[in-house]
């Protein structure tokens, strides 16, 4: 049996992205800068795409803005920000568990001359309310939060981000990253006073190497990649019509029938954190129910090592993640994220995650969990000796 329990990392196109994005790359394959027939259907996916995704944040068509995925939304959104507010400040505010793509950013901002607060977590990655009001300054100009924390599942009080920054300077331009919670979430931007968020295509059953940035209209941004003017001179580029129409697709049919699936990752969730409980030295870092994302679970095993148990359930056909797979690959001592919540020090490499999509079946998790207790049994008496 395979069981495929990484869907943080990376999910499966959906035959519906899979049929459109083979359609625009094989019939319909023109450029949308083109002033033929072929580029004016290329141009019309771009349009329909925009309409679709603009429609489940309830925004304008006119506020979201392709990109090549995650990264790039977020480099752009903190980056083009601020170099283009420095009058104004030059102090941002984030969390100490973001995801390399803010905090690369962040380090780089740095280094031009930007004041970085990062604002501490709690044992299960949930910022720090109070300590971040008081960072909150005159010279504020950016602040930047993660709405779900990829590794742990944390889900931030996103609201009560929100009306902090409004109360204490609602000048502060807000960045949400929201890789991990858009399909998972109902996110309106608008009501949350959020100013610009960022999305990946292929954490929603879309294509990979294709996002967009939500960019509410007023806020002032430059463009990080300049060429031939695409996208209103904000992101230069030949769009990638293949993928954003795939994009539009997955942003579509994530919020169709959206209950019923958050619904099923919940029970799921639910029904492998109680199991996971009685397996004797097993500590879980994610929240239970709707206290944390409803498809992340992150959970160390005492005694084993991450790696060892990674690749002892690969064997057996399931695919887990030691961590954020934009990281995992690299020999890091500790995962920051893991170490920032204070995790103990013999656990931090002894942790996995399982995240589920909407095609994750209980049978799938059942196999895991019989596997997991047959490996740790073996790996920790190996390990003994």
């Amino acid at each position: 049996m395979q069981a495929y329990l990484d869907n943080s990392a990376t999910t499966r196109c959906s035959e519906g992205v899979r049929d459109i994005v083979v359609k625009v790359m094989m019939e319909d394959f023109g450029n949308p800068s083109s002033r033929h027939d072929k580029g004016m259907e290329a141009e019309k996916y771009l349009r329909e795409a925009r309409m679709d995704i603009a429609a489940t944040l309830k925004a304008d068509e006119k506020e979201i803005y392709f990109t090549s995925g995650g990264t790039e939304s977020d480099n752009w959104a903190l980056i083009g920000t601020a170099m283009t507010n420095k009058r104004a400040g030059k102090h941002i505010i984030t969390t100490a568990i973001e995801h390399a793509a803010v905090i690369q950013p962040m380090i780089y901002l740095q280094e031009q001359g930007f004041e970085v607060s990062y604002i501490p977590v709690d044992r299960y990655g949930r910022i720090d309310l109070q300590k971040f009001s008081d960072a909150i300054r005159e010279d504020t100009i950016l602040v930047s939060t993660m709405y779900v924390n990829n590794e742990i599942g944390t889900l931030e009080p996103i609201e009560e981000i929100g009306k902090i920054i409004k109360e204490k300077n609602p000048k502060a331009l807000w960045h949400v990253d929201a890789i991990q919670a858009y399909g998972k979430y109902r996110i309106y931007p608008k009501k949350l006073g959020i100013d610009m968020l960022s999305v990946s295509g292929h954490k929603l059953h879309g294509p990979k190497g294709v996002g967009f940035l939500y960019i509410r209209n007023g806020v002032k941004i430059h463009p990080l990649i300049l060429g031939g003017g695409q996208q209103k001179g904000m992101r230069s580029g030949t769009d990638n019509v293949p993928g954003i129409a795939g994009l539009g697709c997955a942003a579509k049919e994530a919020y169709t029938d959206f209950d019923k699936k958050v619904t099923h990752l919940c029970e799921l969730k639910q029904f492998f954190m109680e199991e996971l409980q009685k397996i004797p030295d097993t500590v879980l870092n994610s929240l239970p129910g709707d206290q944390g994302a409803p498809h992340i679970v992150s959970v160390s095993f005492a005694g084993v090592r991450s790696e060892v148990l990674l690749h002892a359930l690969e064997e057996r056909g399931i695919q887990v993640s030691s961590g954020s797979a934009c990281s995992s690959n690299k020999k890091l001592p500790v995962s920051p994220v893991l170490k920032e919540i204070g995790l103990k020090k013999d656990l931090l490499d002894s942790t996995v995650r399982f995240s589920f999509c909407e095609n994750t079946t209980k049978e799938e998790l059942e196999y895991c969990l019989q596997q997991l207790k047959e490996l740790l049994v073996v790996l920790r008496r190996y390990s003994r000796h």
